[in-house]
């Protein structure tokens, strides 16, 4: 029988609220933090991170990008027993791996993970583990409880690889935004064109998104986030220092590879014209040229909401006026996602949410058909505390 653990598992996201059920399910001593504030029905939960990891032999890490991980790791790093091991499951560049295996030495295990939330569950994931040989056997009883293990030479070799393996799946999800829109134009039924692609080799990708594509109102919850996805090729970007690639061209900025992927993986189904204004307002943001909003929003547009606790309705000038033609200084850390696009008749509402910094911002959005094409006719947003 294995020996119990006491591990801390800090990121309670999708995927650490899965790897923190599975090693709860296993009798191991698990307690999880988060920053969100999610806690887990299975485990014990706290607020305080070094709480956490003071009485842990492992701590999981397992958090949205290389940052989290360096700034959780300096909060806690006073807290950390000598022999406790670092096991982090993130997605992260590889220098970003290469500097945490040095800071950490023999005690830091690099394994990030190719699987979802279901192969956690399961059991099955399959672990990319780059570690000192003491270290590795230390927990690879806690990892084959996760998934295979696959022995990989150092940190920054296996955090390439896991962007590798990414990137394959953001060019499968674009591969298949583009089936479906020539089969749309082809006028095929998509529940028939669906049947055909499940036979081929986007089989697996076409099964699991199957409810989404269909438009189907019971859809399963998304077990892998377009945002993280998006913020992976981004970072397999800057780390091979080649543009991000779209399946129809160069994407300029990281924010319109997050919207090419989205509307393909959510909305492939609607037209390229409605999307056009709301990647013109991403690359205004990323960008900061105020030029892209104009050509997103109709010259009468209004942006509405409360700036500094109080309520605002900007004339599209005025809002101009807010950008000066740089991008902002932390824009590489910058995220935004089209969440949702419903068309109706000569008339839309899109949803997108923005990460910015500290700060995340919903915005929703009244799209119209005019003359020239579509455009924002209004757009009123919500500033997350």
């Amino acid at each position: 029988m294995t020996t119990p653990h006491t591990i801390a598992v800090l990121g309670l996201g999708r995927m650490g609220g899965a790897i923190a059920t599975r090693l709860a399910t296993q009798d191991h001593n698990v307690v999880g933090w988060t920053r969100s504030g999610r806690t887990s029905g299975t485990v014990t939960t706290t607020g305080d991170a070094n709480k956490a990891v003071a009485g842990a032999d492992l701590v999981v890490l397992a958090l949205f990008d290389g940052p989290a991980c360096r700034q959780v790791l300096d909060d806690v790093r006073d807290s950390l027993r000598t022999d406790t091991i670092v096991l982090n499951t993130s997605t992260i560049a590889p220098v970003e791996a290469s500097e945490l295996a040095r800071q950490f030495g023999p005690c830091y295990v690099h394994a990030p993970v190719l699987g979802s939330v279901p192969a956690v569950a399961a059991g099955a994931l399959q672990i990319l583990a780059a570690a000192d040989q003491d270290a590795l056997e230390r927990v690879r009883p806690v990892l084959e409880t996760l998934g295979t293990v696959h022995r990989v030479d150092d940190a920054a070799t296996a955090a390439a690889l896991k962007l590798i393996a990414n990137n394959s799946l953001a060019g499968a999800v674009l591969a298949l935004r583009d089936a479906l829109r020539q089969a749309d134009a082809l006028g095929l039924p998509r529940t028939r064109t669906l049947d055909v692609l499940e036979l081929g080799q986007l089989g697996g990708l076409v099964a699991r998104k199957r409810p989404f594509l269909l438009g189907e109102p019971t859809a399963a919850t998304a077990h892998f986030t377009i945002g993280a996805l998006a913020k992976d090729m981004a970072v397999l970007a800057a780390a091979t220092d080649t543009p991000l690639r779209s399946a129809t061209g160069l994407a300029d900025t990281p924010a319109s590879a997050e919207a090419d992927i989205a509307v393909a993986a959510t909305v492939p189904s609607v037209e390229d014209a409605v999307l056009e204004p709301l990647r013109a307002y991403i690359r205004g943001h990323a960008t900061g040229d105020p030029a892209h909003f104009r050509d997103a929003f109709l010259p009468t547009a209004h942006i509405e909401g409360v700036r500094e606790g109080a309520f605002v309705s900007w004339p599209l000038d005025e809002y101009c006026s807010l950008f000066h033609g740089r991008p902002a200084p932390d824009e590489p850390t910058r995220t935004r996602r089209i969440d949702a696009v419903d068309v109706h008749g000569t008339v839309a509402t899109a949803t997108m949410t923005l990460s910015h910094g500290a700060d995340t911002f919903t915005d929703v959005f009244l799209l119209a058909r005019a003359d020239d094409g579509w455009r924002i006719a209004n757009k009123a947003y919500h500033r997350h505390a």
